[in-house]
């Protein structure tokens, strides 16, 4: 079953020290959270491409979708 989140327990309680984001057009997005205990939380947020295309047949009016396609 897929989860729609990630939850982080340890990190409850914690104070924050310092908190960054670093952009990577690349890579997706870094997220880098440190704590006044000395630990360091990162996380990465990324965007996966995905493509998706249509054989269609146009002519006068809504045009018909012969077959869908979706990677």
């Amino acid at each position: 079953m897929r989860e729609d989140y990630i939850e982080c327990p340890e990190l409850s309680g914690k104070t924050i020290q310092m908190l960054r984001i670093h952009r990577d057009v690349m890579d997706g997005t870094d997220v880098q959270i440190e704590l006044t205990d000395g630990t360091t939380f990162t996380c990465c947020l990324s965007n996966q491409p995905t493509v998706k295309a249509s054989l269609y047949k146009g002519g006068v009016g809504t045009p018909e979708t012969l077959h869908s396609y979706e990677v």
